[in-house]
């Protein structure tokens, strides 16, 4: 049995919820940006995803008229910050609605470190950085789509393993649902499956 839902007939915060507790888990964005007054600001995102490879873009959405959002437009820079577990009581602290004006940075007691291509600083104790120039933002019902490309990226040496970044040492954080974030559980390793090596659906194998 399943249960129907229609979200035109739902309030659009039953609805955010249900979207949230199902499109999950949600790979957080940790977004710095710089006002156009030189005030770094930093926040979270978890409407967060890659969309394209060449060339390099990644794309957040920012619910709503945010500082992120508006320092973005005013400078078009930003840097994504990769969120590590051992930082998550910071990560939340920077979701708190301080006044604009205010630096997440100062008030979470988070130590920034100057960034190679863009202005905004990263975040020293994150692992892994992608400074990106803006592309462009799509403007969808209360959302913005902000693209960016990627002009350089950082990975702490100490997550690499043959110079690849290995999940069990990034560790990363992700969004569910309600007040709820995950962490790397068990792991699972399955190749994709070539046509020429295809041996029917797996129930079957």
């Amino acid at each position: 049995m399943r249960v129907d839902f229609d979200p035109a007939e739902m309030a659009r915060n039953d609805f955010y919820r249900l979207l949230t507790a199902t499109v999950v888990p949600r790979p957080i964005a940790w977004v710095s940006t710089v006002s156009d007054d030189g005030t770094p600001n930093l926040a979270p995102h978890s409407f967060f995803s890659i969309a394209s490879v060449a060339p390099p873009v990644v794309m957040f959405s920012s619910v709503g008229r945010k500082d992120t959002l508006r320092n973005i437009e005013a400078t078009g820079e930003f840097v994504v910050n990769f969120t590590p577990e051992e930082l998550f009581e910071q990560i939340n602290d920077t979701a708190t609605d301080f006044p604009r004006g205010v630096s997440e940075f100062e008030a979470a007691g988070i130590e920034p470190e100057p960034s190679l291509r863009v202005k905004p600083p990263r975040v020293a104790a994150s692992p892994v950085a992608l400074e990106c120039e803006a592309h462009s933002t799509v403007r969808i019902g209360d959302g913005s789509v902000v693209f960016g490309r990627v002009v350089h990226a950082v990975v702490s040496d100490d997550v690499l393993v043959d110079g690849h970044p290995e999940i069990e040492k990034l560790r990363p954080l992700s969004r569910l649902g309600r007040n709820e974030w995950g962490t790397v559980g068990g792991l699972r390793d399955l190749a994709r499956i070539r046509h020429a090596d295809w041996q029917g659906p797996a129930a079957d194998r």
